[in-house]
């Protein structure tokens, strides 16, 4: 009995936890050029990142979410080959065809570890008041939960925006992402919280 009920708080907190691990990004900081009066028309988006594929899921992303709210975007692997991706030349000519007024440019700034101990707790069972036996057994049927030190891990990202025509910076944020759940996830977190900012900023519709 009190090993299936053991058994049954298990699955319920695993389960609860599965549901719950996805990706939350808070924006830390944010700047803009209060000179800078227009909405950008067409954005290239050029995501800082060391494997190829991480960079194509990053910046089709970024594109999409801004698509949304009505720009242009371009990613920078559709137009850049991954050789030239660090050549400033190249993508100052490729901005220059494709007739790109600003580039966006996200990275990775570092990561941090956060541990926080969460405290033990103790679960009480139902029991029964009809006779003295179950309620004198009430107390004796604690299942307690020792306490542990979690980590959680953050990533601590940056993204600015800039002219294409003067090469000045626009506009500029950084945030925090808790790496939970898959990649896709936290991606999908971090730029929609840059996004949102960039609107608020009036930059987007």
């Amino acid at each position: 009995m009190m090993g299936t009920l053991r058994n049954s708080i298990s699955i319920g907190v695993l389960s609860t936890m599965l549901i719950t691990a996805c990706a939350t990004t808070q924006l830390t900081s944010a700047w803009k050029d209060p000179t800078y009066t227009r909405q950008p028309r067409k954005i290239m988006v050029i995501g800082v990142v060391k494997k190829p594929a991480i960079k194509r899921i990053f910046e089709d992303e970024f594109v999409r979410q801004l698509n949304a709210r009505g720009i242009d975007a371009i990613a920078s692997y559709t137009v850049i080959t991954d050789k030239k991706q660090e050549d400033h030349a190249v993508i100052e000519a490729k901005l220059k065809e494709l007739d790109a007024d600003a580039v966006l440019i996200s990275r990775l700034v570092s990561k941090k570890t956060v541990q926080t101990y969460v405290p033990g707790s103790v679960y009480y069972p139902p029991s029964y008041y009809g006779n003295w036996r179950g309620y004198y057994g009430y107390g004796y049927e604690a299942i307690y939960t020792p306490g542990y030190v979690a980590e959680d891990e953050y990533a601590l990202m940056e993204a600015n925006l800039y002219n294409a025509r003067d090469d000045k910076l626009i506009w500029s944020a950084t945030s925090e992402t808790e790496l939970l759940g898959s990649s896709q996830d936290q991606i999908k977190s971090y730029i929609g919280v840059m996004v949102n900012a960039m609107a608020e900023q009036k930059l987007l519709r």
